[in-house]
């Protein structure tokens, strides 16, 4: 079992950069694959990033391609998100989940066994 805390959220003007990182506890942390995922007011949760256990394979929404960057140290057992170029509709709770099978990229919540609290981002224009 995994349990993640996500911290790096805030407030940010359009246009600006904000870097989320999620801390896992236990010794296992390069066994999971982990992901990126975002829940904006009456929404439904949606992908945002994935990363494989290794952190050689990305996959990402169409909505962050090119303006975020999913990474991980599994020497610290943690996982980052940087986002650049910010847009008001980023505007979210930034969730991080884990997977503890499996050698790719998974795009679904419902393929993700753990979860954190979330980190709120707020975009402002």
């Amino acid at each position: 079992q995994v349990q993640l805390v996500e911290s790096g959220g805030g407030l940010v003007q359009a246009g600006g950069s904000l870097r989320l990182s999620c801390a896992a506890s236990g010794r296992t942390f390069s066994s999971y694959a982990m992901g990126w995922f975002r829940q904006a007011p009456g929404k439904e949760r949606e992908f945002v990033a994935a990363i494989n256990r290794s952190g050689v394979m990305t996959s990402y929404a169409d909505s962050v391609k090119g303006r975020f960057t999913i990474s991980r140290d599994n020497a610290k057992s943690a996982v980052y998100l940087q986002m650049n170029s910010l847009k008001p509709e980023d505007t979210a709770v930034y969730y991080c989940a884990a997977r503890p099978m499996g050698s790719g990229t998974y795009l679904g919540s419902h393929e993700y066994n753990y979860w954190g609290q979330g980190t709120q981002v707020t975009v402002s224009s």
